[in-house]
């Protein structure tokens, strides 16, 4: 099946500059390991972009071509994936399986939406709900998997409401979205992140320093966004008369008792939750790594005497091929570094130190906001973007980590299409359920892309200081 023009061209495009980088000299500067690392860099950006190929597929791929052309070692490759944020991430997999199989989210919704009485209440109780399910169940995808039900349930009460039920369609993924950037966990590129980070400057992000810096943007983006869901998909009418959702409604929905005492197995993963959660927040007190921290209770939770689930079924939960496509970029990450190609590339951006640092930070949230677009794969946009911005913000005097945060904090934004993502997808399409058109996401995200980079953008030159990042790479005299 030949390609569509636009494909043929942008491949040709790639081809004619990987042909160019073999040519000795062609690159002023640059090594042949950095020739081969950019080259091999391009190719896979340009299979994430225009081929329907496995994201995975093509960064082991490309994780291959580096090793067995010698720019990185066969021992670099295959230790990505025993980084502690993979196991991390393995762990907390595990975990998400064990709180979803015991309908945990039923009664959470019970208790968050029971209160709401008028469709404001409804909206900002279904945010928080949302955003507090960051630390329960990594990958957005799974988060939105498991509010489908919730949302379901909602949708049902509220069915003579037509433009509430597609104000909640959106109100779900966009929410999942924006909140993803809370935690570490909360999605794949965030790990992505922090391994560039650790390789190419030796600074070495936390969960607990994650939460502090992404909980309040992520807060304050959901909750923007939920109202601007609100005022762009309903009118006053809609907004008008009280509302009233019941435990029986959301019952109907639930294969678990959402009212009514706690079973065994309830509290006993409630408990083991809370306690996984508040051992991760206090890693500063005890010392424990989060990573050791979600090994032990992803035993404790496929135990036979404790657990809610079997250890194989909880490890069939695990996105094997989202982290194979980890390990393998962040090899990449190591290449384009080791090998000089990410500070030579940058080198031809016009940056510098006298290049203020709020405009280098716009360009960063700008490009990053609109990357979706192109790459529809989060963990591919932070695979492309951060290494870059990271040697991007040496070079122009800014501080590494401020924009490294930025750029994947932007990059969570995601919703123009209803392909752009996984959980913008699936709530585009709930059979039996009236949900947005594509016209509704069109007019959502033509509000929403500019408030998300400007939010951003002040957390990082305003925020993110006060909190012990500074915007530039030295502290000026």
């Amino acid at each position: 099946m030949p390609l569509p023009l636009r494909q043929t061209v942008g491949l040709c495009a790639v081809l004619g500059l990987c042909a160019l980088l073999a040519v000795p000299g062609a690159a002023p500067g640059l090594s042949a390991d950095g020739r081969l690392s950019l080259a091999v860099f391009a190719l896979a950006t340009a299979a994430w972009i225009a081929t329907p190929v496995d994201d995975a597929y093509i960064a082991l791929g490309a994780g291959l071509a580096l090793t067995v052309t010698g720019v990185i070692s066969s021992e670099t490759l295959f230790a990505t994936l025993g980084e502690e944020t993979v196991w991390l991430l393995i762990c907390a997999f595990v975990l998400a399986a064990a709180v979803t199989r015991t309908g945990l989210a039923g009664r959470a919704a019970v208790f968050l939406v029971g209160g709401a009485r008028t469709v404001r209440q409804l909206t900002h109780l279904t945010t928080a709900g949302l955003v507090v399910t960051a630390f329960a169940v990594p990958a957005t995808s799974g988060r939105a998997a498991l509010a489908l039900p919730v949302f379901l349930a909602l949708a049902a009460a509220l069915r003579e409401r037509g433009r509430l039920v597609v104000m909640l369609a959106l109100l779900f993924p966009t929410v999942i979205l924006l909140s993803a950037v809370a935690t570490l966990i909360g999605a794949g590129a965030h790990l992505i992140t922090v391994g560039v980070l650790w390789e190419q400057t030796g600074e070495q992000l936390s969960f607990v320093q994650w939460l502090l810096l992404g909980l309040p943007l992520a807060v304050a983006s959901s909750h923007l966004a939920a109202e601007l869901v609100l005022l762009t998909t309903t009118r006053r009418a809609d907004r008008k008369g009280p509302v009233t959702i019941t435990a029986a409604q959301i019952q109907e929905h639930s294969e678990t008792a959402v009212e009514g005492p706690f079973t065994p197995a309830e509290s006993r993963c409630l408990l083991l939750l809370a306690t996984v959660v508040l051992l991760w927040c206090s890693e500063p007190v005890h010392g424990v790594s989060p990573a050791v921290v979600a090994l032990i209770g992803a035993l404790v939770a496929t135990s036979p005497a404790l657990g809610t689930v079997r250890f194989k079924d909880g490890l069939r939960t695990v996105p094997w091929p989202l982290l194979l496509f980890m390990a393998a970029t962040m090899a990449m990450g190591v290449a384009l570094s080791d090998s000089g190609a990410a500070d030579w590339l940058v080198g031809w951006i016009p940056l510098g130190a006298s290049t203020p640092p709020w405009i280098f930070l716009a360009g960063v949230v700008v490009v990053s906001t609109a990357a979706h677009l192109a790459l529809q794969s989060r963990s591919a946009r932070s695979s492309v973007l951060v290494p870059l911005v990271v040697a991007a913000a040496v070079g122009a005097g800014v501080n590494p980590v401020t924009a490294a945060l930025a750029s994947t904090a932007a990059a969570g934004f995601c919703h123009t299409l209803p392909s752009s993502a996984k959980p913008v997808a699936l709530f585009a399409d709930v059979p039996g359920t009236p949900t947005y058109t594509p016209r509704d996401l069109l007019r959502l995200s033509a509000f929403l892309a500019p408030l998300t980079a400007a939010l951003v953008l002040a957390f990082a030159l305003v925020v993110w200081p006060l909190l012990g990042v500074p915007v530039l790479l030295e502290t000026q005299p």
